[in-house]
């Protein structure tokens, strides 16, 4: 099955990574708990938005930015063990998929905590590109989407919304 294909885009021949739409898919349907990294409890940008349409769209959201201890009345994670843990006690199953809203410099640890806690599923929202992290993930079994917006693929699947898990 194919993850990625790589393109050459643009007078500058850079390398950029295209996503699977199967595998967009597969992650919709099967992921139940995602940790939303860098969520912001301001209602105006992005992270607060799409972690709140996930959550209002049957999955378990747990946000993960250390300077903020709750956002809309939910405990918030330090980190993405933090989260891990408490998605495990919580649903017994740990984290499906890491939804990331981080510039893409900060990428590479996240891609590490992912692979160390086994997690299947990584998303970096649009404008986020690592190249050489999700090729990292890949290696390791981690399913990667990069430089995409999770909210609005799934609002391309109206048989998705409001789904109850």
């Amino acid at each position: 099955m194919r993850l990625f294909s790589a393109a050459w885009v643009g007078s500058n021949k850079s390398k950029i990574m295209e996503n699977d739409p199967q595998i967009i898919d597969e992650m919709l349907r099967t992921a139940k708990t995602i940790a939303v990294v860098g969520m912001s409890d301001k209602p105006h940008r992005a992270s607060h938005h799409i972690g709140r349409y996930l959550a209002e769209n049957g999955y378990t959201v747990f946000p993960v930015n250390p300077v903020l201890k709750e956002i809309d009345g939910k405990p918030c994670y330090a980190d993405l063990d933090a989260a891990y843990a408490a998605a495990n006690e919580f649903t017994g199953s740990g984290i499906d998929l890491v939804d990331v809203f981080r510039a893409s410099e900060n990428v590479p640890p996240i891609v590490d905590d992912v692979i160390r806690l086994k997690i299947p599923y990584l998303w970096l929202q649009d404008e986020v590109v690592h190249d050489e992290a999700i090729a990292r993930a890949r290696a390791a079994g981690v399913k990667c989407i990069q430089n995409d917006c999770i909210y609005r693929e799934h609002a391309k699947r109206p048989d998705l919304r409001t789904r109850k898990i």
